[in-house]
């Protein structure tokens, strides 16, 4: 009851400074992971928390269901096809960069051996918009960078989860056979294509049909009936909740439109409260246990491997100085990051807390970096098309 009320009070706080928040470098998600950082067993000790405890799970779990089915329902297949040129490039060749230099850098600068460094690659490999929601929703950011980092964003999550539970198996000892982990993922995409399918058809027969003050409820209905099925046949979940929000987008926007607000709160209030039970972990005993490798890899991750690696998955691309910059930077961790952090230390692994703190970390600095820069980047294209650059350099406004 205690988390309940902090909940509560910190929600409170939070929309009473949210103006303030959209006019500055003062971020929502940063009152969260201060607040759950102060009410947390380091400072005032009001909720007890564990990495390997289940309400962190559990949170962080609902947080990226609910992210991923509220993003996947902004993007119809045919806005997939339209920015994929981008985001394919990103995808194809970015990613697997960043993951391969963090592993490098956690092999040299951490000592953790070859597998494990692959893993904490693997698991901080995905970029998550939540913590740089101006760039991705502000009209005067142009539509194609907004594209770019929303697909990215949207389907590394299930990327990378691949090479997660393989690198897991490996690294516990276990059989890493490739079937079980291929039949989950596509389990997951079949769900999550076949469900939104199947209801959408059964609510066009002609005794049927939403009315339309609950219409907003029906892609609710079709996401709580996802997860439940996903958790009874162990399909993937994430994958799941991305491909109906993508199937919902494309054979019934006129549903998904009228839940898009009603969803945008659903998927702020699991962001907010999973935020809160994350920074409960970033305890004085939490940093004071760092060692300056793990400082290293965290903060090499951020500012040179991500932007690093979007620019040379962007080279000669057709994209404005400007945008390349803002889209190399913004490459935030978020739930995806958590949530297989997570898997990592309840598999039991050999320096398990050794890789949840590179992760936490991290996502952590991530979140100070990137959730307090986003408003007055997003800003700046205003500013910047209002001086009179050139026409070629003009923010695509499509």
């Amino acid at each position: 009851m205690v988390l309940v009320l902090t909940f509560g009070v910190v929600l409170l706080t939070t929309v009473a400074l949210s103006g303030l928040a959209a006019r500055s470098v003062l971020s929502t998600a940063l009152v969260f992971l201060v607040a759950g950082a102060l009410v947390g067993p380091g400072f005032l000790g009001l909720i007890e928390v564990s990495p390997s405890g289940t309400l962190v799970r559990t949170l962080a779990d609902l947080a990226l269901f609910t992210v991923l089915f509220v993003d996947g329902g902004r993007l119809s297949v045919a806005r997939l096809r339209s920015g994929w040129r981008l985001s394919g490039r990103a995808l194809g060749l970015g990613m697997p960069l960043a993951l391969v230099l963090v592993a490098l850098a956690t092999h040299l600068l951490v000592g953790l051996d070859w597998t494990t460094s692959l893993l904490v690659g693997a698991i901080l490999a995905p970029t998550d918009p939540v913590f740089a929601s101006a760039i991705v929703s502000r009209s005067e950011v142009p539509a194609r960078l907004r594209t770019l980092l929303g697909i990215e964003s949207g389907v590394n999550d299930g990327l990378a989860l691949p090479a997660v539970l393989v690198l897991i198996a490996l690294g516990t000892g276990a059989d890493a056979g490739f079937g079980p982990i291929a039949l989950e993922l596509v389990l997951g995409i079949v769900l999550g294509v076949v469900l939104p399918l199947a209801v959408t058809a059964l609510f066009r027969l002609p005794l049927l049909g939403a009315e339309p003050r609950l219409q907003p409820l029906g892609p609710l209905a079709v996401a709580i009936v996802l997860y439940g099925l996903c958790s009874l046949t162990h399909a993937n979940a994430y994958l799941a909740a991305f491909a109906a929000g993508i199937t919902l987008a494309t054979v019934a926007p006129q549903p998904v439109e009228a839940f898009a607000e009603f969803g945008e709160l659903v998927s702020e209030l699991t962001k907010f409260a999973a935020v809160l039970v994350f920074g409960a972990l970033l305890t004085p005993a939490f940093f004071g246990g760092l060692g300056a490798g793990e400082w290293a890899v965290a903060l090499l991750s951020l500012l040179v491997v991500r932007p690093a690696s979007m620019l040379v998955s962007l080279w000669r691309a057709d994209l404005p100085r400007r945008e390349r910059v803002a889209a190399a930077w913004f490459g935030p961790k978020g739930f995806a990051s958590v949530v297989y952090g997570l898997l990592a230390v309840q598999s039991g692994i050999p320096n398990a807390s050794t890789v949840f703190e590179v992760v936490a970390l991290t996502i952590a600095v991530s979140m100070v970096a990137h959730s307090t820069t986003d408003v007055p980047v997003s800003r700046a294209f205003d500013v910047e098309e209002i001086a009179g650059l050139p026409d070629d350099d003009v923010p695509d406004r499509r």
